[in-house]
């Protein structure tokens, strides 16, 4: 998500020490922890709570649900897989049944 590689975590290790101290470090990693927990029970609140408020039919909701690139995704997706079939339900359609000769215009050809 954020592409953070190796070399980027000892950097910021690094200026988090020289700024806040070795002393300091232990005490607000844990406070980062403790906030990144807390909204971690937040968010897993509010989708319980939006499950219960929806009802029973909405029981198994994901919140990557409510994402809109999800939703248009699965709205075209089912759109071209409607045209498909509508396409093969032509192609079906203009063949001829087993032993009939197509129409022939001397005329035409």
């Amino acid at each position: 998500m954020f592409d953070v590689g190796l070399l980027e975590l000892a950097v910021i290790a690094l200026v988090a020490v020289v700024v806040l101290g070795p002393d300091r470090l232990p005490d607000l990693a844990r406070q980062a922890a403790q906030l990144l927990h807390r909204a971690r029970g937040l968010a897993h609140n509010a989708r319980d709570e939006l499950r219960s408020e929806l009802g029973p039919e909405y029981s198994d909701l994901q919140l990557r649900d409510l994402d809109p690139r999800t939703i248009v995704r699965k709205h075209i997706t089912e759109a071209m897989a409607e045209v498909d079939r509508e396409q093969a339900k032509a192609a079906r359609k203009a063949t001829l049944p087993e032993g009939q000769v197509p129409p022939y215009d001397v005329e035409a050809t």
